[in-house]
Parts: C-alpha cells; structure tokens; sequence
C-alpha cells in the first residue's frame, strides 16, 4: 500500500490512544496570491503512541473536501511529544470560498511499518475567524468526531424568485387553475464535494408529490462554483389552500461522470410540520424560508425575490 494510500484509510483508524496535548497555528489570508495560509508552529504534550515513542505530523482538510486535493501534511518529527514544525501549508481558494469550509487539523503518529496513529484534532470554522488577527493561537486537541455533512452549515447560496397566479387571475378563466412560477437566477459560492469547481443542475419538486413527474430540472453548468442557470419552471393545479400544504424543495446537484452528489437544498413552506394533516419530515422551513414562502401567499402575481443559504441538514422525505 502506498504513503498516500495508507494515510488516506488511517482516517478511520483512530485507535486506542487517549487524546491529550495542544497545538499552535496560525491563519492568514493572502489577497494577492488568492490563498489561505495555515502556519503551523509547534505542539505540546502530545500523547505517546507505540512503545513510548511519538513520531508526530500535522495533517488539514478544509472539510467538506477530504480528497487528496484537499489534503496538507507537515514534515515528521522523530520521537518528541513536544514538536517544533514551523510550517506553512497553502490552499489556493478564493476568500469567498472559505466562508463554506471548516479547517480541519489533526495529529498523527507516522508508523513505517503499519498504520499511523490518531493523536488529536481541531476543527475551525473559517466563517467565524478573525482575518484581522493573524497571530499564533493555541487549541486543545480534541478526540476525532465522525464527520457528517451537516458539519458545513451552509454550500453557498441560491437566488431565485417565486410568483403564484390565482386561477382567473390574468383575465377571465386564465388561467384555468392556478400556476406557481419559480425563476431559479443563480448560486453563488457553492462548496465542491471534491476538488474545486463544479458541475451544477438545479432540481425542484413541490410537496408532497416527491414522483418522477413531478421533478424539473434546470441544464447542467460546468465548471464554475457561482453557475448562473436563468430557468423558469412552472406547476399548476394550485389553489392558495394548497399551497399553506406544500413545500417547494429545490437542491443544487454535483454531476460526476458516473454519479451525482447533493450539494445542498432550500425548502420554501410554512414549516407546520404537517401536510393535508399528516406529520411529515419535510416542512423544516427555516425562518428565511417560511417568510419567502409567506411573501408568495400575500403578493400574488408579483415576482418574490429571495436569496437562501443552501442547507446541508434537509431531512429525508419520510412521513413521521
């Protein structure tokens, strides 16, 4: 097995060491050069690994992406709990970019003959940090966390705007029922999955009807983490009843070559809980959402404007 191999699965190997010590970094942003900087200077107390021996390293992620490509290691340091690395490890990221991800960093033990072992981390999200302060700060390492992707609270943002037509609305008998029109304009900031750009699609149904028939779709935009998609869809069939009992749910989609991967989503409901008086997962709404959705209900035939953070903790589409 490769270096690179072994490092990657040894993520999972967390092993029996008791987490203890801390570690000095610190952070800083280059404007010119467009890249983050993430200085790593020294730890302390690390615990001791194998016959007491600790070879430590210093690995980052900037999470979500735990690809290779996303992946920094400092240089290893022989038998010291206390080690001195002074190493700066470079991403080159747009500032805006950041706002999405969380710096992961984490301490292993280098083993040339197995697996390396798990000695600590720290996980910093880079939308709260102080870029004024660029001077060295110290963490406590803390015992490994499962990642999940609701640790990213938001991939970026979608705008759109929403307008319902009440039946006989336009002129008399049009239209026959009543349409919802959705105009999905952008995304902007979206957090890859891997690597550094995206393939992008916009995919939209209105709750409860979750069928095949149901589901729109915008085109696919390539290569860009801000895809402008500029696509109408239209549903009819509505009565303003029914519309206090659905939810318009719209997902921004990763293309790869042989799959797809959810990025994030928006639900615009009231988020009761309930629909046609059933319990279902899937009226979350937060208060961005249930107030867009609001807006639609008192300003028919008017065009509502919304730009919506995409949420990575959307429930599945199962009744309760």
């Amino acid at each position: 097995m490769s270096g690179s191999m072994a490092s990657m699965f040894s993520d999972n190997d967390i092993g029996s060491i008791e987490v203890r010590g801390c570690i000095q970094f610190s952070l800083r942003y280059d404007s010119s050069k467009k890249e983050l900087h993430v200085q790593i200077i020294q730890c302390r107390d690390l615990a001791e690994a194998k016959k007491q021996r600790t070879d430590p390293y210093v690995k980052t992620y900037l999470l979500p992406d735990r690809s290779n490509h996303s992946k920094r290691k400092t240089a290893v340091k022989k038998r010291s709990l206390d080690p001195i690395f002074n190493e700066t490890l470079k991403y080159k990221i747009e500032k805006a970019e950041l706002q999405g991800r969380i710096l992961n960093l984490s301490v292993w033990h280098h083993d040339s003959l197995g697996r390396n072992l798990f000695l600590g981390e720290v996980e910093m999200a880079l939308n709260t940090w102080d870029w004024s302060n660029t001077s060295p700060k110290w963490f406590n390492l803390q015992p490994k966390i499962p990642a999940t992707p609701d640790m990213v609270p938001n991939r970026g943002k979608l705008n759109l705007a929403v307008k319902f037509i009440p039946a006989g609305s336009e002129e008399p008998g049009l239209p026959p029922t009543g349409e919802l029109h959705m105009w999905v304009k952008n995304a902007e900031n979206l957090v890859p999955r891997l690597g550094t750009t995206v393939d992008a699609f916009v995919q939209c149904y209105i709750l409860p009807d979750d069928t095949k028939l149901n589901r729109q779709k915008t085109r696919i935009v390539k290569k860009t983490l801000n895809p402008t998609f500029n696509h109408t869809m239209v549903y009819d069939g509505f009565e303003v009843k029914d519309l206090a009992q659905a939810c318009a749910e719209f997902t921004v989609w990763q293309r790869e070559t042989f799959s797809k991967h959810r990025l994030g989503g928006i639900r615009l409901s009231l988020g009761t809980g309930n629909s046609y008086g059933l319990p279902v997962t899937w009226m979350d709404s937060t208060e961005e959402e249930r107030h867009t959705w609001e807006m639609v209900f008192k300003q028919p035939q008017q065009w509502v404007e919304a730009a919506l953070p995409l949420r990575t903790n959307l429930t599945s589409r199962t009744s309760s």
